[in-house]
C-alpha cells in the first residue's frame, strides 16, 4: 500500500494520539473520525505503516511503560499496573509474562539489579540499535550525520 505525505501524517498523527492519552485513550472510531476515515480502513493503512495493530501498537506502549517504572523501583507492581492502565493485577501480570518473557515482580528484581545508578537506566534495557551508536566513538557518529543531511547542510547548522 503505497501513503502519501499526507496520509503518512495522519497515522502519525494516530499514533501519536494513542501515545498520549494514557488515562482515557481515544477509541478507534473517536481517532479515525477525526482523521476523516473508517476504522477499518485506519486499522490497515496503520498495520501497514507500523507493522502492528493500533490496539497492539497501545498495548506495546502501555508495557514499555510498565517496564521503564518496574525498573525505577519507585512503585510496586500493583501500582505500576494501574499506573499504565490496567484495571486487573491478574490481567496485567498475564499479559506482562506472555509479552515480556518473565512476571513483572521477576523482571522488576531483574532490572533493578542491572542498575548502576539511581534515576539511570543501564544500556541492557534500551534497544540493541541505540546501544551500539552511544557506544560508538565520536568520530563515527559523523557518519549518521551526514547520512541524514546532505554534506553542504551537516555543517551549515
Amino acid at each position: 500500500m503505497l501513503l502519501r505525505h499526507v496520509g503518512f501524517r495522519r497515522l502519525c498523527l494516530a499514533r501519536d494520539m494513542l501515545l498520549d492519552a494514557a488515562d482515557a485513550p481515544p477509541s478507534i472510531a473517536a481517532i479515525a473520525g477525526e482523521l476523516s476515515v473508517s476504522p477499518s480502513h485506519l486499522i490497515r493503512q496503520f498495520e501497514a505503516a507500523f507493522g502492528t495493530t493500533p490496539h497492539q501498537f497501545r498495548i506495546a506502549s502501555r508495557l514499555d511503560l510498565a517496564k521503564r517504572l518496574l525498573a525505577s523501583g519507585e512503585l510496586s507492581v500493583t501500582d505500576v499496573c494501574m499506573e499504565v492502565g490496567f484495571s486487573s493485577l491478574g490481567s496485567f501480570s498475564t499479559l506482562f509474562r506472555a509479552r515480556v518473557g518473565e512476571c513483572p515482580s521477576a523482571y522488576r528484581h531483574r532490572a533493578r539489579s542491572v542498575f548502576s545508578a539511581p534515576g539511570v537506566a543501564p544500556l541492557e534495557l534500551f534497544p540493541g540499535c541505540l546501544t551500539l551508536l552511544w557506544r560508538l566513538p565520536p568520530s563515527a557518529r559523523s557518519i549518521f550525520r551526514e547520512a541524514v543531511c546532505p554534506p553542504d547542510e551537516a555543517h551549515s547548522g
